[in-house]
């Protein structure tokens, strides 16, 4: 370690948060701006009081308000000379002032970012960095980052290595280390060891509030970019270097045209014309445009065969080789069997069955012919499995050995647990792991872990200093990086523009802009007076106003009074002192034209007579005279003051806002009607036909059918299918089914024609049949046949066995109750003692007398059975 710098020899761990900058300003306690050291002066009032507050805190507003502003106004003033100051000597080789103006517009942008006070981020301290602080900035993404920042990243790169590596092991010369922003790679040798500016030729620039910070103030002379030979001639700046400016006579890509005078970064130019050069096919000219680098594939086609010639296809002229997905098929050089390789361009090589093959498990190896296939030898297999531990104890076979099937111990990942599985499988425990991943804020989780835990892969989400987007990066620690956004700050036409970064842009000022305003004037005017672009209102227009009078051909003579500026006053009484001031505020109003004077004919609306006024005051009017124009009825006029008429057909005719004729019409009706006439009014012509309805019952008297008029009166003939329902007539023909024609008047028609099927079965009404109701009433039945006659005969036998038999199981049911009831109703023997004799109970009238009772309900159950037997 003793060869190792002296700024790399310190171990540093985590990011740096202190202030480096050595002109840091020592903080002081000062007095609330408005508080009152003096306790003897108290405020008299209320009203006092409030006055006090409110001046105190106006001018704690303004202490702080104030000299941001000015301090703002004061850089952007300083900035635009000294853009113009970098830019002279590269503006003064230019021709085309767009032209400069494009190239130069992203250096441009980088100085007026690194001009402007807390604009730019330390990325590894993710602080301000001010304009007196000792930076590097990195040769790739040319990012500043703070002198002791990236020599403490250094270090703790350093000693991350020495770390992580064995026990007493020096850090070699030789570690790289790379940029916090773009990963570029740099030496150790090259890490920052003194401050200097952006070119490298003074180190410890001191700062100059006229010169871009961190600058010389000398011409950069860095060599461009893509290299040309030439340099920068801006003056010492921070960002890439602009497009070279310089100007080289230079030919076109093909060399056909002249060559001619253009930019030195946009030396390489096309003449538009066909390139004509021959493509790799052989056969077909590049028809591109001047072009720089190789010419493009041929983009025509051409048939092509495969490699095999099995398929020909069209294809692009610049790959005519192609594959078919056919076997290739040719003939081995033993002359037994076909090459099974798919359509290749290589030669087939030898029989892969010829030579000295092994048995599968290459314990024995045979020379056979490749016709005969090698057999298995019967030995054990022996090859190792895929757990490398064990080997097959299978005999000698084809194909794959399988997996391990033997049961081993295996500790799971995590060390904690252990289990006999198979030695082909993995164990892994249920066992979650707690330990905190790397952002310090959420737990591992993952099951069976081995201490190994996987960086965090939720989401920062943490709103970023420029209060528009949230953090994007996973879960870390400390505070988050800077948005990387930017955004674009314009004057009003876009054609002034600047970059700030994300969240900069509600406290930065638009940019100055010297094109003229192209606001659209806010008048009825097409352009206005020529003035600079800006913000804001555009002065008063002073033109005539030329506007078309509304109602007449003049137009206006007066000054432009479309947009004109009023003040507006809030004459409200205020309620109290605390209450805010009447507001004045200012609004753009369009004023009316004034009235025309100029005097025009105006005939009556009634066309009657014509007057003139002025143009202002032109206006329909009424002569008071009567109408007279011919109503519809050809036999009055309207008798209305005159009045605009409206869709007239000529000036006798009458329009549709005359008034109507309210006589009521005289003609005859139509004999049988006795309805008025429809119109109810004096009408010419005859009158329409009658539309009244006519309530009426149909034929079959069900519905009541409505007729018009004027159809019943003139069509006698069809009177019948008016009232006609149209439905199915309901009444029953004497064969008990409906009539079913349309309803009619008079007898149905169908009366011995129904058409209905009914039901007809024989005498025994076991066979079934449909017939007509026409065919049933003319006498048509169904005869019984054989089986008919065998059926009834067969039920008959059927009825009488079931007879018996119910018989026989009443008369045992009969008896089986009688023993029941002779058994319950059997005397007992009680014993008295009398002495040594035994006394006997006397039999009951039921024991005495048990077997007639029995006979005589027999024979009475008998006698009402035959009785019901008789009675079916």
């Amino acid at each position: 370690m003793a060869q190792v710098p002296s700024y790399l020899r310190a171990k540093g761990r985590g990011r740096g948060r202190g202030n480096y900058s050595s002109g840091m300003e020592n903080t002081h306690n000062a007095a609330a701006p408005g508080k009152n050291t003096n306790n003897t002066s108290k405020p008299r009032s209320a009203e006092e009081k409030f006055l006090q507050a409110s001046t105190a805190h106006q001018q704690a507003i303004q202490q702080h308000i104030q000299p941001e502003d000015e301090e703002d106004e004061e850089e952007e003033d300083i900035a635009d000379d000294i853009i113009n100051t970098v830019f002279k000597s590269y503006s003064s080789m230019s021709v085309n002032e767009n032209d400069t103006n494009g190239m130069q517009d992203t250096a441009q942008q980088d100085l007026v970012h690194s001009y402007r006070s807390s604009s730019s981020a330390c990325l590894i301290c993710i602080e301000t960095i001010k304009k007196t602080d000792a930076i590097w900035n990195c040769g790739g993404c040319y990012a500043m980052f703070h002198m002791q920042c990236i020599q403490k990243w250094v270090r703790e790169g350093i000693y991350q290595h020495a770390y992580k590596s064995p026990d007493g092991e020096t850090p070699s010369k030789d570690i790289p280390w790379h940029c916090p922003k773009c990963r570029t790679e740099y030496q150790q040798k090259d890490c920052p060891s003194k401050y200097i500016c952006f070119c490298g030729k003074e180190a410890n620039p001191k700062f100059d509030p006229w010169l871009v910070p961190h600058s010389c103030g000398q011409t950069c002379g860095r060599n461009l970019k893509p290299e040309c030979g030439h340099t920068c001639l801006l003056l010492c700046h921070p960002g890439a270097c602009p497009p070279c400016p310089k100007t080289v006579t230079v030919s076109c890509h093909c060399g056909k045209q002249k060559p001619r005078v253009v930019r030195c970064s946009a030396k390489q130019w096309s003449c538009g014309k066909l390139c004509g050069r021959k493509l790799l096919c052989g056969h077909h000219n590049c028809q591109q445009p001047c072009h720089t680098d190789d010419c493009a594939p041929c983009p025509k086609t051409s048939k092509q065969p495969c490699y095999c010639g099995k398929e020909v296809t069209t294809r692009p002229c610049a790959s005519p080789e192609w594959q078919c997905d056919q076997p290739c098929g040719r003939k081995l050089s033993c002359g037994n069997h076909l090459c099974e390789k798919i359509c290749h361009k290589e030669s087939c090589g030898p029989c892969p069955r010829s030579g000295d093959r092994t048995c599968p498990c290459g314990k024995t190896n045979y020379n056979l012919p490749c016709t005969e296939d090698v057999p298995t030898c019967g030995d054990t297999c022996g090859k190792l499995l895929d757990c490398g531990i064990h080997t097959c104890s299978q005999r000698c076979h084809t194909g794959n050995c399988g997996s391990c099937l033997q049961l081993v111990t295996k500790t799971c990942r995590c060390g904690q647990k252990q289990k006999e599985v198979l030695c082909s499988k993995q164990y892994l425990c249920e066992t979650k792991c707690s330990a905190m991943r790397d952002c310090n804020k959420h737990q591992c989780k993952r099951k069976c872990c081995d201490g190994n835990c996987p960086s965090c892969e939720q989401v920062c989400g943490k709103l970023l200093s420029c209060k528009n987007h949230k953090c994007a990066s996973g879960c870390h620690r400390g505070p988050c990086y800077p948005c990387p956004l930017t955004v674009q700050i314009t004057c009003f036409c876009k054609a002034t523009r600047i970059t700030v970064p994300c969240g900069k842009e509600k406290v930065t000022r638009p940019p100055r802009c010297n094109y003229p305003c192209r606001k659209p004037p806010i008048c009825h005017h097409s352009s206005q007076i020529p003035h600079r672009c800006h913000f804001g209102d555009c002065p008063p227009c002073g033109l005539v106003c030329g506007k078309q009078l509304g109602g007449c051909p003049h137009s206006c003579p007066a000054r432009c009074h479309s947009a004109v500026r009023t003040i507006i006053k809030d004459n409200a009484v205020r309620a109290g002192p605390w209450e805010a001031r009447p507001m004045v505020k200012e609004e753009i109003v369009c004023k009316p034209c004034p009235p025309c004077q100029v005097p025009i004919p105006k005939q009556c609306i009634g066309l009657h007579e014509i007057s003139k006024f002025p143009c202002s005051e032109v206006r329909d009017y009424s002569c008071g005279r009567k109408c007279g124009r011919k109503l519809d009825c050809g036999n009055h006029t309207c008798s209305k003051e005159c009045h605009l008429v409206t869709n007239a057909p000529d000036t006798v005719q009458h329009g549709d806002n005359c008034e109507e004729c309210e006589a009521g019409c005289q003609k005859p009706r139509p004999e049988g009607c006795t309805h008025s006439c429809p119109t109810m009014k004096c009408h010419p012509g005859p009158c329409p036909p009658c539309k009244q309805m006519l309530r009426m019952r149909c034929h079959c008297q069900i519905s009541v059918q409505h007729v018009q008029c004027d159809d019943w009166i003139k069509n006698r003939e069809k009177r019948e299918s008016l009232q006609s329902c149209g439905g199915e007539c309901p009444k029953l023909m004497p064969c008990g089914h409906p009539c079913g024609a349309v309803c009619h008047s008079g007898e149905c028609p169908n009366i011995g024609k129904c058409e209905k099927k009914v039901s007809v079965r024989c005498k025994c009404r076991r066979k079934k049949k449909d017939f007509l109701c026409k065919e049933v009433k003319g006498g048509k039945k169904l005869e019984c046949d054989d089986i008919c006659q065998q059926e009834k005969e067969r039920k008959k036998k059927s009825e009488e066995e079931k007879e018996k038999l119910k018989k026989e199981e009443e008369l045992k049911k009969q008896q089986a109750e009688l023993e029941e009831y002779e058994r319950k109703t059997k005397g007992r023997k009680r014993r008295q003692q009398k002495g040594d004799q035994e006394v006997q109970e006397t039999p009951s009238f039921l024991q005495r007398n048990s077997k007639i009772l029995f006979v005589s309900v027999t024979v009475a159950v008998l006698a009402v059975f035959a009785f019901y037997l008789l009675s079916q």
